[in-house]
């Protein structure tokens, strides 16, 4: 049951993480090239709208990771352990930012955009504009860090009994 269980809550974060990594880095890019779009150009807004989307969605799918590894910890005896309470605050701390930072930054963003108005120079991108993707790209760096520390938590965790 054990290996099931980690095969699910790897197969989970995989899945789950990799596309939401993915969209969110591609995220501020695509503002910045929805907001330097002429207003016939809709093509960039498409993909905005498409990238949130997929954050959104797969944050939602996300929640499988901890519930699998919580049971996967569970049946492992290995709740106590130093590495894994280390990879329950990271954890919680990519989803804080995820969901308390990142997604509503989004949201104000793709708001921002479908209300465009070109102003007198269509091809400029606003400063404010500029400002909120490079928050955004902090955010989405930040919370990639967070995943890529809890991997290695997982991978090279103290007690391991792969050998590695």
């Amino acid at each position: 049951m054990t290996k099931l269980l980690l095969s699910l809550h790897v197969l989970a974060a995989v899945l789950a993480v990799g596309p939401v990594t993915v969209a969110a880095s591609m995220f501020p890019k695509t503002l910045r090239s929805a907001h330097g779009a002429t207003p016939d150009d809709r093509e960039a807004l498409t993909t905005l709208r498409t990238l949130h989307r997929i954050c959104r969605v797969y944050a939602g799918i996300g929640i499988a990771v901890p519930v699998f590894g919580f049971a996967t910890a569970s049946s492992l005896g290995a709740l106590g352990n130093g590495w894994l309470i280390t990879s329950i605050v990271l954890t919680t701390g990519a989803a804080a930012v995820l969901g308390l930072l990142i997604l509503p930054g989004q949201d104000n963003a793709l708001r921002a955009a479908e209300t465009l108005d070109p102003g007198p120079d269509p091809g400029e991108v606003p400063v404010p504009v500029r400002r909120s993707a490079a928050r955004l790209a902090m955010l989405t760096g930040v919370f990639n860090l967070l995943w890529a520390t809890v991997t290695v938590l997982m991978i090279v965790r103290p007690g391991s009994t792969t050998g590695a």
